[in-house]
C-alpha cells in the first residue's frame, strides 16, 4: 500500500505546482489540506488550483463546503481518511497539500475529541469575549487554568474555543484534551515536506499575488460572499484578505488602504505558517524554495 505524501508550507510558497508535480510523478491524486480551500465561494481568494492547473489530475475536497458552513477539522479528518483510504485502494499514492498545519497534526498525531457547542452558546461566549478578552482570559483561569496558562490573553479566537467548551458542557477543555483519538496515518505510513522560502522573498510574492487576484476577480468573488450577509464569525468571512475587503465595502476604508491591509494580513498569516512548521513539524523534510 502507497504511503501518504503531506506537503506544508506557507500560503505563495508554490504547493500547489509541488504537489501537481508529485501526483504525476508518483502515480498520486491530490488531497486538499487547507481549511479555507474547502469553501466553494472562495476559489480566487484562497488560491484554491483551477481546473487547468490540475487538468486529468484527480483531486479531493477541493471546494465542496458552502460558506454558510463551520467546517471542523473532525469533518475534514473523516473526509480525508476516506479519500486517503480510496486512493489506496486503487493502488495509487495520496498526496495531501496545504498550509492548515492543524489539519497535518490530527491526520497524524490524533484529534483531541471535543462536543459540538450550540450555536446560540458559542455566539454569546464569543460577544463576551470580543467585548473584553483580557476579562474573558482571567474567567478562564477560574474555570480551565490548565488552558488558560497555554493562551495568551489577547488570543481571542483559542480564549472563546475553551470559554465555550465550558460554557457548553461544564468541562474544561483541558479534560476533553486527554483523551485523543489516534492518528489516521501512523508512524511510517506518511512522508511529511515542508517548503520554506526565504521571507523576503516570499513576502514578495504574497503581494504580487494578491494583487494579481484583485486584478483576476478577487474583488468580485469577495463581494458576492459579502452580499450574501452570512455571520461574520464563520471562518469563511476571516479567509486572509476578507476582513479587509468587507471594511471597504461597508465604506469604513479606501481601497488601497483594504489592498494594503489584505497583503499584511497574509504576510502575518505566513509568518505563523512558519512558526508552526518550525515548531511541529521539525522532523518533517525541509525544501527551502
Amino acid at each position: 500500500m502507497q504511503t501518504a505524501l503531506l506537503i506544508l508550507g506557507p500560503t505563495a510558497s508554490g504547493k500547489t505546482a509541488y504537489a501537481i508535480d508529485a501526483a504525476i510523478k508518483q502515480n498520486g491524486e491530490v488531497i486538499n489540506m487547507d481549511s479555507m480551500q474547502v469553501y466553494a465561494d472562495l476559489e480566487i481568494l484562497t488560491a484554491r488550483p483551477s481546473a487547468a492547473e490540475m487538468g486529468d489530475l484527480s483531486h479531493h475536497l477541493f471546494g465542496h463546503i458552502d460558506g454558510a458552513v463551520a467546517y471542523s477539522t473532525g469533518a475534514w479528518l473523516a473526509e480525508a481518511e476516506a479519500a486517503i483510504a480510496d486512493i489506496q485502494a486503487r493502488g495509487r499514492r495520496p498526496i495531501l497539500v496545504g498550509g492548515t498545519g492543524l489539519y497535518a497534526h490530527a491526520l497524524t498525531q490524533g484529534l483531541v475529541p471535543t462536543p459540538p457547542v450550540p450555536a446560540d452558546v458559542r455566539a454569546s461566549t464569543r460577544r463576551l469575549v470580543g467585548a473584553d478578552p483580557r476579562a474573558a482570559h482571567a474567567r478562564l483561569l477560574q474555570v480551565d487554568p490548565k488552558a488558560a496558562r497555554k493562551i495568551e490573553p489577547k488570543d481571542a479566537v483559542r480564549i472563546a474555543r475553551a470559554l465555550e467548551v465550558f460554557e457548553a458542557t461544564g468541562r474544561p477543555l483541558s479534560d476533553w484534551h486527554q483523551d485523543p483519538q489516534p492518528p489516521v496515518l501512523a508512524q511510517g505510513a506518511w512522508e511529511g515536506i515542508a517548503l520554506m522560502p526565504d521571507r523576503e522573498v516570499l513576502y514578495a510574492r504574497i503581494e504580487a499575488r494578491f494583487e494579481a487576484m484583485m486584478e483576476d476577480g478577487g474583488l468580485n468573488e469577495a463581494h458576492a460572499l459579502y452580499q450574501r450577509r452570512l455571520e461574520p464569525d464563520l471562518p469563511v468571512m476571516k479567509a486572509v484578505g476578507m476582513p479587509g475587503l468587507i471594511d471597504f465595502f461597508e465604506e469604513q476604508c479606501g481601497y488601497d488602504e483594504a489592498i494594503s491591509r489584505s497583503i499584511l494580513d497574509s504576510r502575518h498569516y505566513a509568518k505563523r505558517q512558519m512558526t508552526w512548521i518550525r515548531n511541529r513539524a521539525a522532523d518533517w523534510k525541509v525544501i527551502p524554495v
